[in-house]
């Protein structure tokens, strides 16, 4: 066992490590705070290292690593199907997402057609996950602006979409639902009862949410022309998802760069140009009442057939080569980078994360605004800490 110098003095070791890169200095004016790194707005293990004068942000720091756990390193010594789980823990919010992300880039690898009714399956399923996402957002984005009522109809509606999903993933939360070549199983006559149901009543819930809180100038007073991200702020950081579309960008994997059945289906890419946390709101209301319309018309379509390839391998052994394959995730861009030697373990997998993406410009975003607006900004941008850390 290796033994520390004892000459060597510890602080040296330990010292300021978190925040050495951040290099607080305050000044007479000045305080360094801590948010986090357990803090309920959070929703997650994320530190950031504020510096304040008076009630103004100076500087904002955050400080990533606390629930890292080798997600990309995992998979160099675990079987193409053996990493799998893996994807789930990634975005609890929205694993189906991350899922296809991963299953997709296998199949590119393999050359392998996915049946047409399990392409129906999957864009119906990973819209469900889509809205459930959305609708934990809402609840405790308005949790952490003081509101306690909306969490509760966040929790009994998406409870709705937990049951439906589980009845054919087995799961309620980290789906591990996709396989190579299709589905685990087919949907039923149940299932598309029941989600037929739920779309005409979360349709009028809609209406309820906007009426009570939407238009509720409470609301309005704490997320109007609060941190605004321009345009180029954006592309700098390499925003995606409703935080770029937020900002007037219509940019949606969905319709950039099709995938899927997804060019059949007629949907709209909601966008705002307020630019600010209300902006962002918005898109993220209006993207559950697209992926209402999008399920209905996939559920009317859904062809007979086949819910997964029958020569799709258990055990796959893609040929060599690499491959990006991309999908649109409740944050925005899912991508997994994949490089295949030839044998049954990837040699090399790289995520990209839209969380991680968005946070980046959380720092330039806040300088300037109230401290008690961080939290409203930090909410607007949807992030889920695991899906950072990795």
């Amino acid at each position: 066992m290796a033994m520390l110098n004892p000459n060597l003095d510890a602080c040296e070791l330990c010292g300021d490590f978190y925040t050495r890169h951040f290099h607080p200095t305050p000044s007479e004016d000045t305080l360094i705070l801590n948010m986090g790194p357990q803090h309920p707005s959070t929703h997650g293990v994320l530190r950031i290292i504020l510096e304040i004068d008076g009630e103004y942000i100076v500087k904002a720091e955050p400080v990533l690593g606390y629930i890292h756990r080798m997600h990309e390193k995992m998979a160099e010594v675990k079987r193409y199907e053996q990493y799998l789980p893996n994807l789930g823990r990634i975005d609890y919010l929205h694993a189906l997402a991350w899922n296809w992300a991963y299953v997709g880039a296998v199949e590119r690898l393999l050359g392998l057609e996915v049946p047409k009714r399990a392409e129906y399956i999957r864009v119906i399923t990973c819209e469900l996950n889509r809205i459930n996402s959305h609708l934990l957002w809402w609840g405790a984005y308005l949790l952490d602006l003081g509101a306690f009522t909306p969490i509760m109809y966040a929790f009994e509606d998406r409870e709705i979409v937990m049951d439906i999903l589980q009845r054919i993933t087995g799961s309620r939360l980290t789906y591990c639902y996709y396989r190579f070549g299709g589905v685990s199983q087919d949907i039923d006559d149940t299932f598309i009862a029941q989600t037929t149901e739920f779309c005409k009543y979360l349709r009028e819930r809609l209406k309820m949410y906007k009426a009570l809180v939407t238009d509720n100038i409470i609301l309005r007073k704490r997320v109007e022309g609060i941190g605004i991200i321009e345009k180029e702020t954006l592309r700098k950081y390499g925003a995606t998802g409703p935080v770029l579309r937020g900002s007037d960008v219509k940019y949606d994997i969905r319709r950039a760069e099709p995938y899927s059945i997804y060019p059949e289906l007629e949907f709209e890419i909601p966008t705002t140009q307020t630019k600010d946390a209300l902006g962002r709101y918005l898109v993220r209301m209006q993207e559950m009442e697209q992926s209402l319309n999008i399920i209905e018309q996939a559920l009317k379509q859904l062809p007979s057939g086949k819910y997964i390839h029958p020569k799709a391998p258990k055990r796959p052994k893609p040929p060599r080569g690499e491959v990006y394959f991309a999908v649109e995730g409740a944050r925005g861009e899912i991508g997994v980078h994949l490089v295949s030697d030839g044998t049954a373990f990837p040699y090399r997998l790289k995520l990209r994360s839209p969380s991680f993406s968005n946070l980046s410009l959380f720092s330039e975003v806040a300088k300037g605004t109230l401290l008690a607006d961080a939290v409203s900004i930090l909410g607007s941008l949807d992030l889920v800490i695991p899906e950072i850390d990795r």
